[in-house]
């Protein structure tokens, strides 16, 4: 009976024995289970902490160059424009104070031409009325341009002939004659903008009139009286070309003498003036292209 006892003592101590193995052992493996997280969530921890580092650090940089680009754009950008714009700005001063002083120039030189051409036009008249007291070989000869103020020929003045109907008069109801007088009449009127406009339509409407000489004539006369020399000249020269024996050729010559005269041209307006003193030696207008001869003649 006592042996039995001890054998259920020792079976009861060894079935506790075991339970205490088996509790033992499933608290190591919890707790190694729980170290194994703990380490596993630490290191992604870590790995967090330092990602977040680095996207912090990349922040600051990326903040940092914007900063330097706000104050580029804001002061230095700004003050180089500034400085730019400042150049620029003298630059153009520069260059608007020697526009001045060119046109300041320029004009200066027209008044020179002005009063030189008022001289030598003066002198031309004293020789070719005769009076005394010019010295014209001690005066410079005209320049070669168009003075601005120069002298405009009058109907009574030698340097050019008015324009007048030279052809037997066409029928006084006719349009064509109408517009050939009005042309006339705003000519000797000093009307000379509308008479060249006059002339140019009488040409356009009836070139292949008998009276187309006369109205060359006075379009090239309308425009030396306007200034423009060189277009005188050249209406006249087609008038000689396409008129020769018009009895307005040798007006023609004259005003083309005359225009060379003003720009200056002063070996071909004698030229000019000894053809028209061969060819046409019985003209109303040789009187007054001997005298102008003359008078170039006598300039040194």
């Amino acid at each position: 009976m006592k042996k039995l006892i001890l054998a259920s003592l020792l079976i009861v101590t060894a079935a506790f024995a075991v339970q205490g193995h088996a509790a033992l052992f499933d608290d190591k493996e919890a707790r190694k289970k729980i170290l194994e997280l703990e380490a596993t969530t630490t290191t992604q921890h870590q790995a967090a902490q330092a990602d977040l580092a680095a996207l912090k650090k990349t922040q600051q940089v990326i903040e940092q160059r914007l900063a330097e680009i706000e104050a580029i754009t804001k002061g230095q950008g700004l003050l180089d424009m500034q400085n730019q714009i400042e150049v620029l700005k003298q630059e153009v001063a520069k260059l608007k104070g020697e526009l001045e002083l060119a046109s300041h120039n320029v004009n200066l030189t027209q008044q020179r031409q002005k009063d030189l051409y008022g001289d030598a036009d003066a002198r031309l008249r004293k020789l070719e009325q005769g009076q005394p007291g010019t010295n014209a070989s001690a005066s410079p000869n005209p320049v070669a341009t168009e003075a601005p103020a120069a002298t405009v020929a009058t109907p009574a003045s030698p340097v050019a002939a008015a324009p007048v109907a030279s052809a037997p008069e066409p029928a006084k109801n006719s349009q064509e004659y109408q517009l050939l007088e009005l042309a006339h009449g705003l000519a000797k009127e000093a009307k000379y903008k509308d008479a060249f406009n006059a002339y140019d339509k009488f040409l356009k409407d009836y070139p292949n009139s008998a009276y187309a000489p006369d109205a060359m004539y006075g379009l090239g006369y309308a425009q030396f009286a306007l200034k423009n020399y060189k277009s005188a000249m050249a209406t006249q020269q087609k008038l000689l070309d396409a008129h020769p024996d018009s009895p307005r050729a040798a007006d023609a010559l004259f005003n083309m003498a005359n225009s060379q005269f003003q720009l200056g041209m002063v070996p071909a307006a004698k030229k000019t003036l000894r053809d028209l003193l061969a060819k046409y030696p019985n003209s109303e207008v040789i009187p007054a292209a001997q005298k102008r001869l003359k008078a170039l003649d006598a300039i040194k």
